[in-house]
């Protein structure tokens, strides 16, 4: 493959909102080291203008490549269309700080590690995964916080599809409030899509991704179906004699069936735009005012919110969603606390988040081969763990994540930027470091 169509297809990397999160997919033996490739080191977009070989653009591939996206995962703004998730004009919920000065000491062994003597800190984690910023909370109070190269408390970052997690909550939402009927055939609502693979499946089959359909997202191929989504949603540039879909609702009636639906579960990005399109008809708002008015508005959040949109402003419901990091973590203390917010206001009725938290079905999940993820399910585009805490997760691309642990009373969410996509490439030490802090937690209180 051409240099210039492997650095196209990295792009996609960096602002595709897909989560390749299968463990069977390999992490690179050997890692670029974290703090040579930092955006202070390298000097991305520094100086009034930048050098020309300093310059991060979206019309420029290898823009997109690591370690450019240390810089470029916090100012996908500047590079991109976005639409605006409006948080309200009322006050931000509180966020108690507490500091501890012993969650970085909290050791544990790496997932895949046994017969190693390897002992790593949590402390060590954070460079090892390159994290842009992370933040753990314990029974309602900021307990750790630090930020990373690009990314400060008042700046947005990618979540990538950590985005999938709130577009099936907010279904999950307006199912309880009797807007939506999960058991409904999808052309209920997307009579668009009766001759494509969703024409026979279900709203509830969306929401848990157990859909046969026809749709690749293997990076190494580039004939896949997800370079087309990606142009269709304008995150590859589509090119002067391109006639291909342009928008995301024209790349979704493309899609034809593979395999039967409800047999498997199946990690697919455009499961993800058809429940964020469903949505759409379901509450006549867009994706964008739709979040505003249930969650962010609701749970107090600080700062506005963005999504990355196409060419006529549809929001990526699959990973486009943008915010800063003490807005997720308040999101993630609103499940934690059964749908209550910080600032004390019932956001998401506790149904719809005891529903998340008991999970799909583990034998589903199972048929999809995530070695790391032995006993999990999916639910509502979460993924639960049914471990002794009954932790679940929000979980994107290059190392997004929203940890909750009710048992510890414990959320943890990150932002990063890891040269690895999938998901393998952080979890070994991901995982592990967050039940460590959990237990941690418990023991000292």
């Amino acid at each position: 493959m051409p240099f210039f169509q492997r650095a196209a297809l990295a792009v996609a990397f960096t602002l595709l909102a897909v989560n390749t999160s299968n463990a069977q997919t390999p992490a690179p033996a050997a890692l670029p080291d974290p703090a040579a490739t930092s955006v202070d080191a390298l000097g991305w977009m520094k100086g009034f203008p930048p050098p020309p070989d300093k310059q991060i653009t979206f019309d420029n591939p290898v823009g997109g490549v690591f370690p450019r996206t240390r810089w470029s995962f916090s100012h996908v703004r500047e590079t991109v269309p976005t639409a605006n998730v409006w948080r309200g004009s009322g006050a931000a919920s509180p966020l108690p700080s507490a500091p501890r000065n012993d969650i970085e000491a909290v050791t544990f062994k790496p997932l895949g590690s046994a017969g190693s003597e390897e002992t790593v800190t949590f402390a060590q984690m954070i460079p090892r995964t390159y994290t842009d910023g992370i933040l753990v909370m314990h029974r309602g109070r900021v307990v750790y916080e630090k930020y990373f190269g690009a990314l400060t408390p008042e700046r947005p970052h990618i979540a990538m599809s950590v985005t999938k997690s709130f577009v099936g909550t907010l279904a999950a939402i307006l199912a309880d409030e009797g807007k939506l009927d999960p058991s409904a055939p999808v052309t209920k609502y997307l009579p668009e899509l009766k001759d494509t693979a969703y024409g026979d499946a279900t709203v509830r089959q969306v929401m848990d991704m157990t859909i046969g359909v026809h749709y690749s997202e293997n990076y190494a191929d580039p004939k896949a179906e997800i370079w087309d989504y990606a142009r269709a949603g304008g995150m590859l540039t589509q090119g002067p004699n391109y006639t291909g879909p342009k928008s995301f609702y024209e790349f979704l009636a493309t899609l034809k069936k593979e395999g039967a639906h409800d047999a498997a579960f199946a990690y697919k990005t455009v499961n993800a735009e058809v429940l964020a399109w469903i949505l759409r008809r379901a509450s006549n708002q867009s994706l964008a005012d739709l979040l505003s008015e249930k969650i962010w508005r609701r749970i107090g959040a600080e700062q506005d919110a963005y999504f990355m949109v196409d060419r006529i402003g549809t929001e990526s419901g699959g990973g486009g969603l943008n915010t800063v990091l003490r807005d997720i973590a308040r999101f993630g203390e609103t499940m934690r606390n059964g749908g209550r917010a910080p600032n004390g206001q019932q956001v998401i009725a506790k149904a719809v988040v005891e529903d998340i938290q008991r999970g799909g079905d583990p034998a589903k999940f199972a048929k999809a081969g995530y070695a790391l993820l032995p006993g999990w399910s999916y639910r509502n585009m979460w993924w639960v763990s049914h471990n002794p805490h009954g932790a679940y997760m929000a979980r994107g691309i290059h190392g997004q994540s929203i940890y909750v642990d009710p048992k510890a009373e414990m959320v943890i969410v990150r932002y990063a930027a890891h040269p690895v996509a999938a998901s393998a490439g952080n979890d070994p030490l991901t995982l592990p470091a967050f039940q460590a802090v959990a237990e941690a937690l418990m023991a000292r209180p």
